[in-house]
């Protein structure tokens, strides 16, 4: 496909990616390319590759092989102008903890270059937004998980970027902030921008996404429109279930000896 939803050219475009960790190959030669203004999710079990895969897209780690183009710019060629048009969640997120929610986008904005009256402006509407109001002048470290990830979510948003990646962006958040932060992502993805995220929670996506992504062993076994990759099938879970071959695998004879009360 040469083009994205709409004609536009695609958000993402990836070509013969490749990465290895030793004699493991994490990421094998995929191709595919992700259309703009969409909710896309990317899915497989874990060890899949999909954390590699979006390290490698925003530019965090270097292919063995392959391109990487976002919004038309190559992430490798022109990191700049990648980096100016994506916001970046990743998994196991670093933040600078002995700062406030409120010093941190701040000094998030100021670094992104945005005038200081902006960066006060858009801070203001994030915190209060993402319910991170009461808690802004707190200092990240005593930050609960789903507090950082939204105070993440806020930094990754405040220059307003084209393509959001997410890694894992709902995992281990309860359910008020899962529920607030779906809300601005479709907020987001309703003015036109792109979001990408990364799970192996097929109900999340089926709710959330309207493009998807199916990655197995390193290798993009399916993609396209919700509708057509989960096909005949009820559910996208039970769709997903086929495509990796789990369909009908029942392991639980195997542990014979587990329950029924006294140990043998």
């Amino acid at each position: 496909m040469a083009e994205g939803a709409g004609g536009s050219a695609p958000a993402v475009r990836v070509q013969g990616l490749w990465k290895r960790f030793g004699e493991q190959v994490a990421v094998a030669g995929i191709d595919l390319e992700l259309p703009a203004g969409r909710f896309i999710g990317l899915v497989g079990p874990n060890g899949a590759g999909k954390t590699t895969t979006l390290s490698m897209v925003t530019g965090l780690l270097r292919p063995d092989q392959g391109g990487v183009e976002v919004v038309g710019h190559d992430v490798w060629r022109d990191p700049a102008a990648v980096k100016a048009r994506i916001g970046i969640l990743p998994e196991g997120l670093r933040l600078f903890e002995r700062l406030s929610g409120r010093e941190l986008l701040a000094y998030t904005g100021r670094l992104r270059g945005l005038p200081g009256a902006e960066v006060d402006k858009r801070t203001t509407q994030l915190l209060d937004v993402l319910d991170l109001a009461g808690a802004q002048h707190k200092l990240v470290v005593d930050y609960s998980t789903g507090m950082r990830k939204k105070i993440g979510l806020a930094a990754a948003l405040l220059h307003n970027p084209e393509v959001l990646f997410l890694d894992e962006p709902f995992e281990g958040v309860d359910p008020v902030s899962a529920q607030t932060i779906r809300g601005v992502l479709e907020r987001y993805t309703a003015s036109g921008a792109t979001v990408v995220f990364s799970s192996h929670v097929m109900e999340l996506v089926e709710s959330l996404c309207d493009w998807v992504a199916v990655m197995v062993a390193g290798r993009i076994r399916a993609h396209g429109p919700l509708a057509e990759v989960r096909g005949d099938a009820p559910s996208l879970q039970q769709a997903f279930l086929e495509l990796v071959g789990a369909q009908g695998r029942d392991r639980g004879s195997d542990l014979d000896w587990l329950g029924g009360g006294a140990m043998r």
